[in-house]
């Protein structure tokens, strides 16, 4: 059967559904988004509560605990991570990858509302939740600020303005606001004053809440007229409530400003941000934008900043705005440059194609499977809706070394009937035939190898998911061409056979002579002395085992865009107002490094306590600057934890984040216990022991339960003598200490709050506890030192919660040259010899994905092997011979683990994908060759020797031909050229170094083992038919 049969003799049929791909293609290609990476959408939900004053304790066993317990009911929650400190609680829920987002979202709606009768009931408003995807980072910083103009009116038009403005911009998901310094009216009043004057606290707090009200008036209707009664019972300022009469003392009134002072002020006084430039520091209000996932990435930053200048006119004029990040530059960067490795890649290939064919017209007809194969994709990745990103360009780059095999193999088997004197359509029909089921072994063999990508689970199957289907509609396209296309161009546009040649042509053909020659002694010799050739497999395959373990294991490698994040964390025992000068010495210490162009940061600002800061450092573009990303980091670490009382932790963070939370650093390590106190001890325990391994640094424990506290010992039965309640005690405790919002503002734009406060001055220590008065039910104005005494300790500064028991999780990132396999093999040493059954260990996040993918990845190649054996068992009808093509795989692997080694690259991901694509292309070599063999063995009659050695010599060039197409293809990736090729280096390095160890050697090891397999194969069956000949090693070249 011919399968280009009809295609060769219907052209202008072939020619024109080759038109059809093109155009479709070229459509769908101008349709296609831009992004970084696949779209992976992590079904996350992230529901916040808060409760100003409460301490963590309290937050975690009030507040998360009852949420948590109705959320563990929900159907498809991979993870519940909670985090409570003072005053607020954070709970971030993981769905599985199936789980549809909006669905869960209405289950965490219902169990929020399931869990209202059993939360504190002086909670400000109910928790509420929003969806986000931790894995897809903000696509644009806006930084606002302002010479003149007060933070509170930056805050206010970067809320009530700006952030609904790009929120109605079609695919932006979400508008962050970072430094929320939101207006408030600050009532701050003096207990000396209050005790002098005999007034409580308690009846401050009254007064606040009932002289600012915002209730309906209701109507008048009378016969003809009706109106709408409209009270005014707000007060907008802080002059209007230092009016407010809280009590009366001899016939005069007693106003808040006779008992201290209420200021215009800010709601959040412990959340500052900054923007810093060398030479220039200015505080400000930062935006973070992110999107909606599948929006393209490059499309939406380039209309946000179409929209600036019109941004720009409607603010005030003493304000200004700038754009401090924007991910879509370097997206461009990276995917123009992985554009251009592509176009480079497809350049060389042709250049091989034409060295070896010599011909300008015959090369073009390979050449042609190029773009029909890369255009076509475009069409099914337009309809699978995927996107343009580095993975899927990364694939048709790799693909381009290995379309044009199918292609050449066919016109080099077209040229070659040509070259006996058949003509073009005799030789096109004949050869299309001839070459045409390796062809199509050769195809499928190569599509099942990406199969079981296609369906790996978790997060990394959805993120290669793309990967291994643009490369299979690639390979499958251009088989498409190979036999469609390919024999009908060599029917009738390849042009005439000329006997004479050029100087090129004839010094290029004896360097091939001599190749030829060289290669049929060889291989001759080999056949000739074929043990010590099984002797040199098993040696191979014990060298392949050994450098498996040698080789250092990685993950998803990180880039260089040209910013960084730095995290700091200070004693528990420190100040806000201290840590925020602890931040400015790491901005400025930063600032002195001469590759850093800007920085900006938050103290406080949506972390954990007020000992937390983080900065989000911009460099100088990659020609302006000598060093790497990594380098500077490595420059600047050591002069930071320098700083006395401060852990700072320097990330270059990853193209996707995996996990429910931002952390620290890269990595994490979890321990588990409903012991509290055990928890501590072995927590603190494992954190100085990790701090002393020599492949960490940075690391830092959330475990933070030194925060110096005061305990109030209520008197109860003093205070209940005294007319006073616990209730009444706590809740002067609240108004005095803990930011309480007493009333709210409502405006036409936004809702703002008066807060009750002490004077400052008067809540810095304990000793001025014993100031604050409590009015009780008699009239009486009791001090609170009558019935309650202080007792000092420590408790948590935050509790964590993995699954609704206790946790501590330790950050750490990696020095430089220790990968995570190796890291995780000392942590897991190490728990196991320190830590007690009763802790729970695991690793979270990154780390958490990199084990189980890599523990799934061997399973993943045995698979492989396995559909590709019986994929080419079923083509041959044999059972032995598909192991004689798959003995090139021990080779291919020692090729890719000796090249990773030699160049000190790990084996992350990207590069065990290129082992897997390497399974199914060093196989091709050894189609060729027992495809040939295995006819003229069965046609003509031929020994095993014999029709392997015929084999062999008659697709020696077809065989060359692809070998250096693939290594010339694949040689810009390992090369790692361009923005990002860091990270694509490792699987170039992988493909060219498994390519050119093993095609090469394959031209040996696979004759001599079809010699075997045929031997074994005939005492299997008990075939009766002649010893085959021996090659001797001094035998003539036919």
């Amino acid at each position: 059967m011919n399968l280009s049969e009809l295609w060769i003799r219907r052209p202008i049929m072939t020619i024109l559904f080759m038109a059809g791909i093109l155009f479709f293609g070229i459509i769908s290609y101008r349709k296609l988004p831009i992004n970084n990476l696949p779209n992976v959408d992590f079904p996350t939900i992230e529901v916040s509560a808060a409760l100003p004053g409460a301490n963590s304790e309290t937050m975690a066993s009030t507040v998360a605990m009852p949420l948590e317990k109705q959320f563990a009911g929900i159907s498809g929650v991979d993870s519940m991570v909670s985090s409570s400190v003072q005053g607020k609680t954070t709970i971030n829920l993981q769905f599985s990858l199936d789980r549809n987002i909006d669905d869960a979202a209405q289950d965490v709606n219902a169990a929020i509302s399931a869990a209202m009768g059993v939360l504190p009931g002086n909670m400000p408003n109910p928790p509420t939740y929003k969806k986000v995807n931790p894995g897809d980072m903000p696509i644009i910083f806006l930084g606002l600020v302002s010479d003149t103009l007060p933070i509170t009116a930056i805050n206010d038009y970067a809320e009530n303005i700006l952030t609904p403005h790009l929120s109605t911009i079609n695919g932006v998901a979400q508008v962050r606001v970072v430094g929320t310094q939101r207006f408030a009216v600050r009532v701050q009043v003096n207990p000396r004053v209050l005790a002098n004057k005999g007034i409580g606290i308690n009846e401050v707090q009254d007064t606040l809440s009932s002289g600012n009200v915002n209730m309906p008036g209701g109507e008048l209707q009378g016969t003809n007229t009706g109106f709408m009664l409209k009270p005014y019972g707000q007060i907008f300022d802080a002059e209007g409530y230092n009016n407010l009469i809280v009590t009366y003392q001899n016939g005069y009134p007693v106003r808040i400003k006779d008992i201290g002072k209420a200021i215009d002020g800010v709601e959040y006084k412990k959340q500052r941000a900054w923007f810093f430039t060398k030479g220039q520091a200015k505080r400000g209000i930062f935006l973070l934008v992110s999107r909606q996932p599948g929006t393209n990435t490059v499309a939406l930053a380039k209309e946000i900043k179409s929209l600036m200048p019109m941004l720009k006119a409607s603010m005030p004029g003493a304000m200004d705005m700038a754009i401090f990040y924007d991910q879509s530059l370097f997206i461009k960067e990276s995917i123009n440059d992985v554009q251009f490795t592509l176009i480079l890649t497809v350049i060389l290939v042709i250049i091989v194609i034409f060295l070896f064919i010599r011909a300008v017209r015959p090369t073009l007809i390979p050449a042609l499977s190029v773009p029909l194969s890369l255009i076509g994709t475009f069409a099914v990745m337009d309809l699978m809706g995927y996107t343009l990103n580095n993975l899927s360009l990364m694939s048709l780059t790799l693909a381009v070394g290995f379309v044009v095999d199918d292609a050449i193999v066919v016109l080099e088997n077209i040229v070659r009937r040509r070259e006996m004197g058949e003509d073009p359509m005799t030789a096109a029909l004949n050869g299309s035939k001839e070459i045409g089921f390796t062809v199509l072994s050769m195809t499928l063999s190569l599509v099942v190898v990406f199969i079981p990508i296609m369906f790996m689970g978790g997060i990394i199957g959805r993120l290669f998911r793309e990967f291994s289907v643009c490369i299979t509609s690639a390979i499958l396209f251009s088989g498409l061409v190979s036999l469609t296309l390919t024999p009908v161009m060599g029917a009738h546009f390849m042009g005439t056979v000329s006997h004479t040649h050029g100087r090129f042509y004839e010094s290029s053909e004896s360097v091939f002579k001599w190749m030829l020659n060289f290669y049929s002694h060889t291989l001759k010799w080999v056949i000739y002395h074929r043990k010590y050739v099984v002797i040199f497999l098993v040696f191979i395959v014990i060298g392949t085992v050994y450098l498996a373990r040698a080789v250092p294991k990685g993950f998803i490698p990180t880039q260089d865009q040209n910013f960084f994040r730095v995290f700091s964390i200070a004693s528990d025992s420190i100040s806000f107002e201290n840590m925020v000068m602890h931040q400015k010495e790491v901005i400025k210490r930063i600032l002195e490094d001469p590759d850093i162009k800007e920085a900006s940061g938050a103290s406080a600002a949506g972390f954990p306590g007020d000992t937390s800061g983080i900065l989000f450092c911009g460099l100088k573009d990659k020609a302006e600057r000598k060093s790497s990303v990594d380098e500077i980091i490595n420059r600047l670490r050591p002069k930071l934890n320098q700083i006395p009382g401060l852990i700072v932790s320097l990330v270059n963070p990853p193209l996707i984040t995996i996990g429910a939370r931002i952390s620290s650093a890269q990595w994490q390590y979890t321990l588990q216990t409903t012991d509290i106190d055990e928890l501590f001890k072995y927590g603190t325990q494992m954190e100085e022991s990790l701090r002393k391994l020599p492949a960490l640094t940075d690391v830092r424990s959330d475990l933070q339960m030194r925060k110096p506290t005061i305990e109030i010992i209520i008197d109860r039965d003093k205070a209940s003598s005294l007319g006073l309640t616990v209730k009444q005690i706590q809740d002067a405790f609240y108004s005095a200490y803990s930011d309480r919002q007493v009333s709210t503002m409502y405006t036409a734009a936004n809702q703002y709050y008066v807060i009750l406060e002490l004077a400052p001055g008067f809540a810095e220590s304990p000793e001025l506890l014993s100031m604050l008065y409590i009015k009780s039910s008699t009239g009486k104005l009791i001090p609170l030192s009558t019935v309650a005494q202080i007792r000092h300790s420590v408790s948590p500064l935050s509790i964590n919660h993995i699954g609704q028991i206790p946790a501590a999780t330790i950050s750490f990132n990696l020095k430089p040259g220790y990968s995570i396999g190796t890291a995780m093999e000392d942590i897991n040493k190490l728990s196991r010899d320190t830590l007690p059954a009763t802790i729970t260990t695991g690793f979270q996040g990154s780390a958490q994905a990199f084990k189980q993918s890599f523990a799934s990845m061997g399973f993943l190649l045995i698979v492989t092997v396995v559909i590709i054996y019986l994929v080419l068992g079923m083509l041959y009808e044999s059972f032995f011979h598909p192991l004689t093509i798959l003995t090139a795989l021990p080779l291919a692997g020692f090729g890719a683990l000796f090249a990773l080694w030699i160049f000190g690259k790990e084996l992350d991901m990207y590069a065990y994908v290129g082992m897997i694509m390497l399974i199914g292309i060093v196989k091709k070599n050894g189609i060729m060759m027992v495809d040939f063999a295995l006819d003229a063995e069965r046609n003509e009659g031929l020994s095993a020797e014999d029709s392997i050695f015929k084999a062999c010599q008659i697709r020696f060039r077809p065989i060359m031909m692809t070998t250096m197409a693939a290594l010339f293809g694949t040689l810009p990736i390992a090369l790692g050229i361009g923005a990002g090729g860091e990270a694509r280096q490792p699987l170039g390095i992988c493909v060219v170094g498994g390519l050119f160890f093993s095609q090469f050697m394959t031209l040996y090891i696979t004759p001599v083992f079809y010699i075997y397999i045929d031997k074994f194969n005939r005492w299997i069956t008990k075939d009766s038919k002649k010893e085959p000949k021996k090659v001797r090693e001094d035998a003539a070249l036919p």
